[in-house]
């Protein structure tokens, strides 16, 4: 799985993945792009919710909508590093109870994020959930 970074121009990158996929990146405090701090929380938060919606599916639980709220701490001084990250997941579905979703969430955090199990090592990572049951 490998990776390239390239310079642009100024502070600006463009990541290519192994897949063929591509995304820039601004040191210039995201003016241009997302930052390379903010580019590390976007994939917690979409291996986690993958892994969320794939459980409730799997449990066929009628999964419509989830979204993921990332809400850092970080250092003041440099490096500036990530201490706290807190995931907030939104389900929305029919008929979903706060047991199954917590399952999910749980699942994922303890076994199955491996990009939140990762960042773990470096920082305290908490979950919450809310469920949004539609009518």
């Amino acid at each position: 799985m490998q990776t390239r970074v390239k310079w642009v121009e100024g502070l600006s990158f463009i990541g290519k993945s192994a897949s063929g996929h591509q995304i820039i990146m601004d040191g210039n405090s995201g003016e241009k792009a997302p930052s390379p701090m903010e580019m590390l929380l976007m994939p917690a938060g979409g291996c986690s919710a993958i892994d969320v919606v794939l459980i409730l599916q799997k449990g066929r639980a009628d999964v419509r909508d989830c979204e993921v709220k990332l809400t850092p701490t970080r250092r003041e001084e440099a490096p500036r590093l990530f201490t706290h990250i807190n995931l907030h997941f939104i389900v929305t579905g029919r008929d979903l109870t706060d047991k199954i979703v917590e399952r999910a969430v749980v699942l994922s955090a303890e076994k199955y994020c491996s990009v939140s199990l990762m960042l773990g090592k470096a920082a305290s990572i908490t979950h919450s959930f809310e469920v949004r049951n539609l009518d």
